[in-house]
């Protein structure tokens, strides 16, 4: 059973109850479906690596909200109230809901107005994915019968219709769950293509290549240096020999111990003893 936050929707208060729920804005994202943010992104922002900018396209769609759900009113004849809902964990902020609570209400003003793939969209009878998981998330913790979607530019409007999709809904809880053990384990999700920033400018080619001219001297010189090393322990037949500035030796050295065949510790919670994550650096030559 959904409860009701009393948050007026962009005030720090409600910032902060966004920052450690489940949102059904977030949803598309932690699924990987979302066109503006990966998981990692999210990721970043949830753990306060990173800070929310607000883009033109937002502030456009907040200036028009209170004229959009206006005009839904007069069309639809009737009262949409917005809200914050929340069950455990997962939380829903509506742009409506009905005194009854059968029905909620999204709202979308695209900042390209009708020349934007959402109105095109729309316009043929089509919810986007990003949205449609967001409705379902929202239809999941307000137990509403239906949701409207409502594409407001120019001065009017395209409504589409949303079922609840019960079946979904236990891929977002399990997209959620794994996305939070990220977030209590300080551990990035896995990052995408969407991830990488493609650097074409002068500077950065001229890095890369000297870059890769230095890789390539190296990697000649370890073979070279691996075939030397090859020929003087084939010549060396003592466990210790020496000369002209080079000593072969040859040790015994201990196996590594297999901890998961250690009974002692077979139920122990071994993260616990895990140190801080760090950020290392890898470079590789494409």
């Amino acid at each position: 059973m959904s409860a009701i936050l009393n948050l007026v929707q962009g005030t720090a208060e409600w910032h902060a109850h966004r920052a450690k729920s489940r949102n059904a804005s977030e949803t598309a994202a932690v699924l990987g479906v979302s066109p503006w943010q990966t998981p990692y992104q999210l990721w970043l922002l949830k753990t306060g690596r990173a800070e929310q900018k607000v883009t033109k396209p937002m502030q456009h769609g907040a200036a028009l909200e209170g004229a959009a759900r206006l005009a839904y009113e007069e069309k639809s004849g009737l009262v949409m109230e917005p809200l914050v809902l929340v069950e455990g964990e997962y939380s829903a902020s509506l742009d409506g809901i009905t005194l009854e609570g059968d029905l909620i209400l999204e709202i979308k003003c695209p900042f390209k107005g009708r020349d934007s793939e959402l109105w095109k969209a729309v316009a043929s009878g089509t919810v986007p994915e990003h949205y449609d998981w967001q409705m379902d998330h929202q239809l999941m913790v307000s137990g509403a019968a239906r949701a409207h979607l409502w594409v407001y530019a120019d001065g009017e409007g395209l409504l589409l219709e949303a079922r609840p999709q019960p079946e979904r809904w236990e891929r977002i809880r399990a997209a959620w769950d794994a996305f939070m053990k990220c977030i209590a384990a300080d551990t990035p999700p896995a990052l995408t293509d969407r991830d990488t920033r493609e650097r074409t400018d002068e500077e950065w080619r001229t890095a890369a290549e000297a870059y890769l001219r230095a890789k390539q001297d190296a990697e000649h010189s370890a073979a070279v240096a691996e075939d030397a090393k090859a020929a003087l322990v084939a010549l060396a037949s003592h466990p210790s020999e020496s000369g002209a500035g080079v000593k072969v030796t040859r040790f015994l050295k201990q196996g590594a111990v297999d901890y998961k065949r250690v009974p002692q510790i077979k139920d122990v919670d071994l993260e616990q003893y895990r140190k801080e994550s760090r950020i290392e650096v890898r470079v590789t030559a494409t």
